[in-house]
């Protein structure tokens, strides 16, 4: 059997005698080879000409491809039933999955081929006043975190923890990475979510294996999301524009880089190549804005792929604030949950920055204890023999980092 791309959660796997993903269980026999690069494409609302993700106006009439103004906000022309939007995420396949009844606050949401934008933003101002959080705040939190896709292991019980961090902390805004469409149920369903605007409507949620997402106590005045134009594993860039104080706008970013795949024959699909271009694609999307906070699962090694793309001014938080301390967000040793596994030890979350109005003032990890009560069990073969470790839950296989920005 030769390598193959995972349908569900487009993990290469090496070649084996397994026939499901080594990631998440997957039947072989639903998944494909891998696929070679494509760059993604926008079908124009007006005339349904498949753009490249470069252009920002259909080639043939002229439409525009995203929003670029408050007023673009509250166009009701840009209403959109959503039915093309899953099938510009190459290679992702829609999900087969009966679509939920949206939870309250979701219709507010409009899904744009591509790119989503948020209505009713007076809601979003009212949602602030009353949680008393963000606008008249000298600081504020912003919340990366992975909180892996694997469902077979306590799915609900990670999400309740991770939930429980997020009641603990109270971040103004969240950035999620690998969110499947039953991560996302738990978590509209969950107490804390009333109180934040969500980047995914529940229709969006439920087109696709898993995503990244953004969630803001803060009014959101622009939201878009765009298309890595290398990716192979459906990786974008997610952007949104939020009020943190009277003209002065803050931009959050999130994203999920693409992912390392060794395996045979060669053992070298690192995609370090491709990381690092959607890394300067990102920046050089981000860096016209005068305060951008990205934050995100970066897969980023830094003997592998160098150091990250930083233009004059910009920062990475953990090393600004935190010189010489390690800041492994993936740790096999210490994160005893993934025991058993090849060492590895990697900063691959991060939060880069570019702030005129603001300063970041704190940066800590979170997630780092086991669920309490809590255990699985794992096989792990030792030579000839065959042991079963008995290891802890924790919240995800990576730690979350909290990020906290003050007022110049």
């Amino acid at each position: 059997m030769s390598s193959w791309a995972c349908k569900s959660c487009t993990f290469v796997n090496p070649p084996s005698e397994k026939s499901s993903c080594q990631i998440c269980l997957t039947s072989a026999a639903s998944s494909s080879p891998p696929s070679s690069p494509s760059a993604p494409k926008w079908p124009c609302k007006a005339c349904t000409f498949l753009n490249s993700y470069r252009n920002t106006n259909c080639e043939v009439c002229g439409t525009r491809a995203s929003m670029s103004t408050f007023e673009d906000l509250t166009d009701t022309d840009l209403d959109d039933d959503g039915s093309g939007v899953g099938s510009v995420f190459f290679p992702l396949q829609p999900c087969k999955r009966k679509v939920r009844d949206p939870v309250a606050g979701e219709e507010d949401c409009v899904e744009l081929g591509g790119f989503r934008g948020v209505k009713a933003l007076n809601k979003a101002v009212a949602v602030l006043e009353d949680t008393g959080s963000g606008a008249k705040s000298s600081s504020f939190k912003i919340l990366s975190y992975n909180v892996w896709f694997r469902e077979d292991l306590e799915m609900h019980k990670r999400m309740k923890a991770i939930g429980d961090l997020i009641q603990l902390h109270s971040p103004e805004v969240i950035c999620f990475q690998e969110v499947t469409p039953n991560l996302y149920d738990i978590f509209r369903q969950s107490s804390w979510w009333e109180i934040y605007r969500c980047s995914v409507s529940y229709k969006m949620a439920n087109s696709r294996p898993y995503f990244c997402m953004l969630l803001s106590k803060l009014p959101v005045k622009f939201l878009s999301c765009k298309p890595f134009s290398n990716s192979i594993m459906g990786r974008e860039l997610c952007v949104a524009e939020v009020e943190v104080q009277s003209n002065q706008p803050l931009v959050v970013a999130t994203s999920h880089l693409e992912s390392p795949s060794p395996g045979p024959p060669k053992w070298d699909q690192m995609y370090s190549k491709e990381r690092v271009e959607q890394a300067k694609e990102a920046v050089n999307f981000l860096k016209e804005n005068p305060n951008v906070v990205f934050g995100g699962d970066m897969n980023w090694d830094d003997k592998l792929d160098g150091q990250f793309p930083l233009p004059d001014g910009w920062v990475d938080a953990w090393q600004e604030l935190r010189p010489g301390e390690n800041g492994w967000t993936y740790d096999t040793k210490s994160n005893l949950m993934l025991a058993g596994n090849r060492t590895l030890q990697k900063r691959l979350d991060r939060f880069i920055c570019n702030l005129r109005d603001f300063k970041i003032s704190g940066i800590d990890m979170i997630g780092m204890d086991a669920i309490p009560g809590l255990s699985y069990n794992k096989d792990k073969k030792v030579k000839k023999e065959t042991r079963t470790l008995e290891l802890p839950v924790l919240p995800s296989d990576h730690y979350g980092l909290l990020l906290t920005i003050s007022s110049q």
